[in-house]
This record gives C-alpha cells, structure tokens and sequence, in this order.
C-alpha cells in the first residue's frame, strides 16, 4: 500500500517526496481529474493527498468518489499557502467523524 499526491505546486510535491510520497503536478481542471483516474486505477494506492486548491476545482467529483470507491482514501490537504489554522480545522474533522459537537 502506497501513498500518492496530486499537487498544484512542486514545493509541495518535494516536500512529499521527502517523505518517500510520488505525486504529480498539475494545474487544470481535466488535468487533475485524468490524474485522479489514474491514481484510482492503480491498486497499490491507499491513499492520495490532492491540494486544497485543486480539490475546489474538482469538488463534486471527488466527493462522488470519496461516496462510492471503497478504496483509495482521498484526503484534501493545505498548500504551502495553506490556512494557518489547521489544528482547528483537523479537530473538526475528527470531531464530526466521531460526532461530538464542539
């Protein structure tokens, strides 16, 4: 099982490759949504991390398809100009995932 990113800058695609993550880098719109196809179809993929920024362009997709893929787990995460208040924002994931209001 694998991770992989699909980014709108490369300071963040080093940054996960750093982390032994491999990504691309795109920045229109059917460019991501071919880049999520493919990063579907592959069987290792566990996990793909897309930017805030892209995840806006593709929205309903990718919603679609965190409602109907089993697998992989799609997980929206901050740029580089990401907000600065993450703690927040990552507490209201859980919180809402676990249903506990705050």
């Amino acid at each position: 099982m694998k991770c992989f990113l699909i980014s709108d800058n490369v300071d963040t695609q080093i940054g996960m490759r750093l982390a032994g993550i491999e990504g691309v880098v795109v920045h229109k719109r059917q460019e991501v949504l071919d880049a999520l196809s493919a990063a579907v179809s592959d069987p290792d993929n566990a996990v793909i991390f897309v930017t805030k920024l892209l995840t806006d362009l593709c929205r309903s997709e990718i919603s679609e398809m965190k409602l109907t893929l089993r697998k992989p787990l799609i997980v929206e995460i901050p740029d580089r100009h990401g907000n600065a208040h993450i703690a927040e924002t990552l507490a209201s994931y859980v919180s809402e995932a676990v249903g506990i209001k705050m």
